[in-house]
């Protein structure tokens, strides 16, 4: 969501796409076995109370009425007390105050790499810059997240939410040092990624494959596209996504159609799974190439590494400046 330049200039939060998501949960394609086991989704459900309940911590130690400098302007909804927002001059996403979130979390690359302070990797996956913010990627965890849950259990789609979120703060720490950033969609888009990647990896079993597949690029697309407008760390978009695109080929691989039906086993069966020689090449690829991304990029980041520097046209991932906007520092 773009924030406007007030917000910018007082280092305010970069939203991670927060109102962007075209929720995918329709679309995705339906598998052959009608049989599958389906599990009860709790992990989702969590998550999305975790994030609403940390804006609401986050609101309360905010207490825009008393900390408020007035010359911005008035707080928003006053009647809500010590939760009214910030003046939408501040912040037009009715949420807090970017000093308020730095304090709780926010991902800022000098704390990260010179304050020891690599916790905010993770805690800023958990902040959201305000209440439109936080409805947008909580809807599109709703719809994304419910449906792959289902399908594969908590274990795998919470370590691919978490993992996910994670790889995008490293990336946008790698290129964004002058700002800092909140947000979820790191995590979401990194569901995205897994869902393309596991309808590559077991692509015998879906019906309708090249719609599906069409379908899935398309939103995956629309939704990074969008990450090019000023204020969204498309960074962690992309980040997020390249991690649960990897986690997909690892974490979400099922037995194959044809060697379940010769067996006249059901894909929930409890006997020895068999998996296609491409199954496990790309398995195996994609532990190697996670394990390295993760490893690299840890190693720039705690080295104080500008991505900038080495990629002198990536910015443009970020941010493409037109004559509506510009792209601030």
């Amino acid at each position: 969501m773009a924030a406007n330049e007030d917000i910018e200039s007082r280092g305010a939060a970069k939203n991670r796409g927060g109102g962007n998501h075209h929720p995918p949960a329709s679309s995705t394609p339906y598998y052959f076995e009608t049989s599958e086991r389906q599990w009860t989704s709790w992990i989702i459900p969590m998550f999305v109370v975790a994030n609403v309940a940390v804006f609401i911590v986050t609101m309360f130690i905010n207490n825009c009425p008393r900390k408020h400098d007035q010359t911005n302007g008035r707080c928003v909804v006053r009647f809500l007390g010590r939760f009214s927002f910030q003046p939408l001059r501040e912040n037009p996403l009715l949420g807090p105050s970017s000093a308020t979130l730095q304090k709780l979390g926010a991902l800022a690359w000098y704390q990260v790499v010179h304050g020891g302070q690599g916790w905010r990797l993770i805690t800023c996956i958990w902040l959201h810059a305000g209440v439109v913010h936080l409805l947008a990627n909580m809807f599109s965890l709703v719809f994304i997240g419910i449906r792959l849950e289902q399908q594969f259990g908590f274990v795998r789609i919470g370590v691919i939410y978490l993992l996910s979120g994670f790889g995008g703060s490293v990336l946008s720490s790698l290129f964004i040092q002058n700002s800092i950033s909140v947000g979820a969609s790191g995590a979401l888009f990194g569901l995205l990624g897994a869902m393309l990647s596991e309808l590559i990896t077991n692509w015998t079993i879906y019906a309708n494959k090249a719609a599906a597949l069409i379908t899935l690029i398309v939103i995956i697309v629309i939704n990074l596209a969008v990450g090019i407008l000023p204020h969204v760390d498309n960074f962690a978009h992309i980040g997020g996504f390249l991690t649960g695109f990897l986690l997909g080929f690892i974490l979400l691989v099922r037995p194959q159609f044809g060697w379940m039906e010769r067996h006249n086993l059901p894909s929930a069966g409890r006997a020895p799974s068999k998996h296609k020689a491409y199954q496990y090449a790309l398995w195996l690829v994609a532990v190697v190439l996670l394990v390295a991304g993760f490893v690299v990029g840890l190693v720039m980041l705690f080295r104080g590494v500008n991505g900038n520097d080495h990629c002198h046209w990536c910015h443009y991932l970020t941010c493409v400046p037109t004559s509506r906007w510009r792209c601030g520092s």
